[in-house]
């Protein structure tokens, strides 16, 4: 092989490399990059504070929205809000009594 077509191969390997890098700096700045960070200056209003997995299907998420708590079971066929509005206590220091 000459030293052109490994030349050749070393650019097409680098424009399909910025490609790939262009097109997920395209689909993050759009929003399908998965979750997207909160604007500068700005609490966030909604974050998962737990999640147990009950069994291989189920799995229970404790979430957070402005200030209130959420207790929801996810399944493979249906979602469930066990508890809602539920208050954070002022010392949730992740103990267990």
């Amino acid at each position: 092989m000459e030293m052109e077509t490994y030349l050749r191969f070393a650019l097409a390997l680098v424009f399909v490399l910025g490609l790939i890098v262009v097109a997920a700096w395209v689909m993050r700045r759009f929003g399908y990059g998965g979750a997207a960070a909160p604007r500068p200056g700005r609490e966030r209003r909604l974050g998962i504070v737990e999640v147990t997995q009950i069994d291989a299907r189920r799995k229970l998420v404790l979430v957070r929205r402005d200030g209130v708590e959420h207790l929801v079971l996810l399944g493979m066929n249906a979602d469930l809000v066990l508890e809602s509005g539920i208050r954070p206590a002022a010392d949730a220091g992740g103990t267990v009594p």
